[in-house]
């Protein structure tokens, strides 16, 4: 899956932002067809992993720390 430069953003790393997505503890629906994915990193920290377009063609767009709002 492809990781645009502002994922990278909140210094995330695409590792940890793939892993969240293959470990998802729950699944938001966002605002102009992105997803918000909050999952746990290698290390377990539990982050928010943004997915734009993901049935055509996905990307993530933002990885950080999941807010208390999302994870709590």
């Amino acid at each position: 899956m492809r990781i645009t430069a502002s994922a990278r953003r909140h210094g995330v790393a695409d590792e940890d932002m793939l892993h969240a997505l293959r470990h998802l503890l729950r699944v938001y629906e966002g605002r102009d067809e992105v997803l918000l994915v909050i999952g746990a990193a290698r290390d377990g920290q539990i982050i928010e992993v943004g997915v734009a377009d993901p049935d055509d063609e996905p990307r993530i767009v933002h990885a950080m720390r999941a807010r208390p709002k999302f994870w709590s």
